[in-house]
Formats: C-alpha cells, structure tokens, sequence
C-alpha cells in the first residue's frame, strides 16, 4: 500500500502540536485531529487548541468543527476520518492523525463494532434522569440488562455506563452482545509515533499549561457553558472543577488544583493504555530528526 498514515500521540502536555505541524509541514500534508474535545467549537482554552498561527501553517481537520449539542462519539470519529482519508488520499500519500483521546484513535486505526446513532429523544430522557434519580440508578439497570458489560466497565466512568444503557433500550439487545473487537482492516499503512517526557517534566508543563489556560480565560469560557453542564461532552477534566466552583462547592484555588491533578492523572492513564500497544515507536517531542528519519524509513 502506497498510503500512510502517520499517528502521533501522547499524554496531554507532552508537546505534540508542534512536532506534528513541522512533519505534516516536511510531508506537504494535512493533520486530521483525534482529540475527543478539541472537536467542539465552544472550548478552545481548556482543550489547547492549537494557536490561530498554528491553524494558519497546516491545515487542521476536526478542529471546532461539531458544537457541544451534537452527537460525536468514538464511532462517529471512526466514520467521519476514515470518509476525510479517503477523499485526502487522492492526492496526498501520507496524512497526520494528531491527538490523544486512546478511544478514538483506535477506532481510526482498528475500527470499532457499529453501533447505532441513539435517538435524540432516548438520550434526553437518560440524561435527565442521571440528574434527577442519580447515576446509581442507571447502573443498576445497566447491571439489570447486561450484566456481562456491568462486570467489565469502570462503573465511575458516567459516560461508559450511560452510553451502553442507551444501546441496551435502543436495541433491546445487551450492549456486550454487539461488541465484537474484531480488528477491521485498513487499505493504507498505519505507523504510530509516541511522544513522552520525564514524569517530572512532564507534570510540570501541565501544571504551568493550566495556570496559562486561567490567565487566557477559562474561567469565563467555563462560565459560558455552564447551562449545559450535563453533557457528556462537558464532563471534562477542566471544565468540571470549574463548575464545581460555580455552584459554590470548592473555592477557585481548589478549582485550579483539581484540574492540574486531574490533568496528571489522565496524563498518567493516557501512557498505561498508550504502552500496551507494542505498534508505537516512543521518542521525546525534541527529537524531531530521529522521528523524521524513523518515518522516512518505514515509508
């Protein structure tokens, strides 16, 4: 296959914006992102999206492309890059995936089971009852219909738990039944660059990132979507301490604190599931050349 696509992920912080421009850049090629928030176009500081100038050097796809009240899932990532690939694919050999939302990059690479688009009305109705019974209630009805997928997901992950639920009523079926992990095959080659740094160093950029994002105005950007606090969308590390702060729970100092640990925390589970697959070739964000050099190789 004469078609490559180049993925470059990391942890949150590590610094993959700009390696990633000057190799779409010596490629003459286009990036399209996989980060799962920067796709919305009413968050920009929390979710770093890249400067205007940086937007302006190569061009970015997925980027505030999708507003907070439209449906955008995993499999409509899937869907929607895999349809831009082939279109970029006429005229260009290689093409950038930039991000490091796990999910959606494997559903890019390896495809994921197909899933039906739940109905509007459906999800309303669960979202409103998450508020008012709780999401206690959801997961024991989750447990009740299928039980299989109860026992394998992070019951704290809200967004896990409500999504099968709706697949369960959707489908009448149990969610675990049409999950089937079989790894689709591409038609173009896939070459998968890590990015990573000391821990320490690491945890110290997203700490200053943070004070950065406050000083640019994430608070107000917070404050803007406030109303809209129970999508899924929102339940982002960033934006949810936030609103803590604004119904009066925690104070803002604690607010702060909350995203930069939460930030590290992700950071932390973002490497875990990075470095189980054996596919990625690590270097630190610095190392342009040896990245450059490795790509030319295996191409």
């Amino acid at each position: 296959m004469s078609k490559t696509l180049i993925v470059i992920l990391g942890p949150t912080g590590v610094g993959k914006t700009d390696l990633s421009i000057n190799i779409a850049n010596h490629f003459k090629t286009v990036i399209s992102s996989s980060d799962s928030r920067q796709v919305y176009r009413e968050m920009s500081i929390g979710t770093a999206v890249p400067e205007k100038e940086q937007l302006e050097a190569v061009k970015h796809h997925f980027i505030h492309t999708h507003s907070i009240h439209d449906y955008f899932s995993s499999w409509e990532c899937e869907k929607q890059t895999i349809e831009l690939l082939s279109e970029l694919y006429k005229d260009k050999n290689e093409v950038l995936l930039v991000g490091g939302s796990m999910m959606y990059i494997d559903a890019v690479c390896n495809g994921i089971d197909e899933i039906p688009t739940i109905d509007p009305d459906l999800r309303n109705e669960i979202v409103e009852r998450s508020k008012n019974e709780g999401i206690e209630s959801l997961r024991m009805q989750l447990k009740q219909l299928d039980p299989v997928f109860y026992n394998q997901v992070d019951l704290k992950n809200t967004k896990r738990v409500i999504h099968a639920l709706e697949i369960c009523l959707m489908t009448g079926k149990a969610y675990s039944e049409l999950r089937t992990n079989t790894r689709k095959k591409r038609d173009f080659n896939i070459i998968k660059i890590g990015l990573n740094r000391d821990r320490a160093e690491l945890y110290a950029r997203i700490n200053t990132r943070v004070d950065q994002m406050i000083e640019e105005g994430l608070i107000e950007e917070a404050k803007a979507i406030f109303e809209f606090r129970h999508y899924n969308s929102l339940n982002t590390v960033g934006y949810k301490e936030l609103f803590e702060y604004f119904d009066g729970n925690i104070s803002l100092e604690k607010a702060i604190e909350l995203i930069k640990r939460n930030s590290r925390r992700y950071a932390k589970r973002q490497l875990s599931w990075f470095r189980r697959d054996e596919e990625i070739e690590w270097f630190h964000p610095n190392q342009e050349k040896e990245v450059l050099a490795y790509l030319n190789n295996k191409i």
